[in-house]
């Protein structure tokens, strides 16, 4: 296995559902493990402990809940989940699925830099940016 950087999510009692909601737009695989699975036998047995999306773009998202004896749940801020690239098509798909029901930050559009970009915290109140290079750009990245 080679290192890898991935992001990890925590939610206060939802992580399943947020993740089910990034595979039906992401695709992929999708694991998820309860505390309960672990032996917890507390109210907190139906939270997940790990989850994991795996998918064909070789995208990996890490999500759990927060179990009451970790501390009171801190809402996500600080950062956001940067989707970047050159193939339209998806990065345009990913971008709706994100926007439906969320908050839209700034707009999909063109940006002074030549790319198509975007801010939306999701439904989940997770932060994205989305960022269609320009074949221009593309051209001078290499």
């Amino acid at each position: 296995m080679t290192n890898a950087l991935n992001p990890y999510l925590n939610f206060k009692d939802n992580a399943a559902e947020a993740m089910a909601f990034y595979q039906s737009f992401l695709g992929g695989d999708l694991r998820v493990s309860t505390f309960g699975d672990m032996g917890d036998t507390s109210d907190a047995a139906g939270l997940t402990m790990h989850a994991m999306l795996v998918t064909d773009e070789g995208f990996t998202l890490m999500a759990s809940d927060t179990h009451p004896q970790m501390g009171e749940y801190a809402a996500p801020a600080g950062f956001s989940i940067s989707l970047s690239g050159t193939d339209e098509g998806p990065l345009r798909a990913y971008w709706e699925a994100l926007a439906a029901d969320g908050t839209i930050g700034m707009p999909l559009d063109r940006q002074v830099w030549g790319d198509v970009f975007g801010h939306v915290i999701d439904k989940f109140g997770i932060s994205w940016l989305v960022n269609i290079v320009s074949p221009e750009n593309a051209a001078a990245q290499g």
